[in-house]
């Protein structure tokens, strides 16, 4: 049976979805991400982190995408 690789605890990080055993969150993995840095940069910054947690915070980011919800994005002037 596979561990869970990101949870979320009201009691940790105000209960936003974290990878398993730290407080990294979900959110800033993908903005580390989306500002360029690679997965070795952030497995470098956050030594408790692995390769396989990082790929869970990108799948369960790209399933919590597929809920039927409209998402507003910004106009650039």
């Amino acid at each position: 049976m596979d561990k869970l690789m990101i949870v979320s605890d009201p009691a940790v990080m105000m209960g936003k979805p974290v990878v398993a055993g730290t407080r990294v969150t979900v959110e800033l993995i993908l903005d580390k991400l989306s500002s360029g840095e690679s997965i070795e940069q952030i497995l470098a910054s956050h030594t408790r982190l692995t390769r396989p947690a990082v790929l869970a915070a990108l799948a369960f980011a790209a399933q919590a995408m597929r809920a039927d919800t409209i998402y507003p994005t910004l106009q650039s002037a």
